[in-house]
């Protein structure tokens, strides 16, 4: 007598469920813990199975519990011998060889993630894959002052200004190098690899902040920049709540920010707000 196989239930989640079992098409979304939170969930409730790729497991934090959200963690591509829109493109072929291809591939990653979004744009047209792009709405500068990029710095800093960088760890050393008459703060993540960065950029242990930006972390921000005397902030120009943040403590407190201009956004891919975004990708058709 012939044995159907087992099915397996919703707590084995999407990892270990055979590709395309109940029919039903997937996305990748390629995120962080901005904007990529809500748009997991709107995703998820209308119905479609998501891998979610996170470059830190403290990130994934953020995200809810789903039996059809599938983790994958860490750096597109890192330490691996090939470029990482080659291991990108080799993902999107095996998903179809497996017969579970994504419908989109959704890049929902910061707007200073230039490498990113770039891997992902060079992959998807090579695999003609659909690619979308999660805009951030600009915020108007206000008082602010953009810059073009950190070499612009210097030129707006007197000698001895205490300047707050929040620019995240990874050019750190470079806006430090490119500012020398400025005593240099920082506010990083808590995590090893930024707190490595902050140290071998020469920053003192006690110009240094560990901290991740919540809704709850802008009073502790602007206390810090009391309790520093910080004269000047220095932020990207990212938008989002992260950016507004610094609008109204620079406010507050009556000093300087300088937003470093937010880069172009790859050629060719369509850039859609939230709203938008999720009206284009729909609701999941099987098939």
């Amino acid at each position: 007598m012939h044995t159907p196989p087992e099915q397996p239930s919703a707590a084995d989640g999407p990892a270990n469920r055979p590709p395309g079992l109940d029919g039903r098409p997937r996305l990748w979304l390629i995120s962080g813990t901005g904007e990529g939170p809500p748009l997991a969930a709107a995703l998820l409730a209308r119905g479609w199975r998501l891998r979610l790729s996170l470059v830190t497991a403290a990130a994934a934090r953020a995200y809810p519990h789903h039996p059809d959200l599938e983790l994958a963690i860490g750096a597109l591509g890192a330490g691996g011998a090939q470029p990482p829109e080659v291991v990108v493109g080799e993902e999107l072929q095996r998903a179809r060889s497996l017969g579970d291809p994504f419908r989109w591939l959704v890049d929902a990653s910061h707007p200073f993630a230039r490498r990113i979004s770039a891997t992902l744009a060079a992959a998807c047209s090579a695999q003609g894959q659909p690619l979308l792009r999660l805009q951030r709405p600009p915020l108007p500068p206000g008082r602010a002052l953009v810059l073009d990029d950190l070499p612009a710095v210097n030129a707006h800093i007197r000698p001895g200004e205490r300047l707050l960088l929040a620019i995240g760890a990874r050019r750190l050393a470079e806006a430090i190098r490119l500012s020398p008459r400025a005593l240099h703060h920082a506010r990083v993540l808590p995590a090893p690899q930024a707190l490595r960065q902050a140290f071998a950029a020469g920053l003192a242990t006690d110009r240094l902040a560990c901290l991740r930006p919540s809704e709850t972390s802008e009073a502790i921000e602007l206390a810090l920049c009391r309790r520093w005397g910080i004269d000047t902030v220095l932020c990207r120009q990212s938008g989002g709540e992260s950016e507004g943040r610094w609008h109204r403590i620079c406010e507050r407190l009556d000093r300087r920010l300088l937003l470093l201009r937010r880069p172009p956004e790859p050629d060719g891919v369509p850039l859609l707000p939230m709203d938008a975004l999720l009206e284009r990708i729909g609701y999941p058709e099987p098939g």
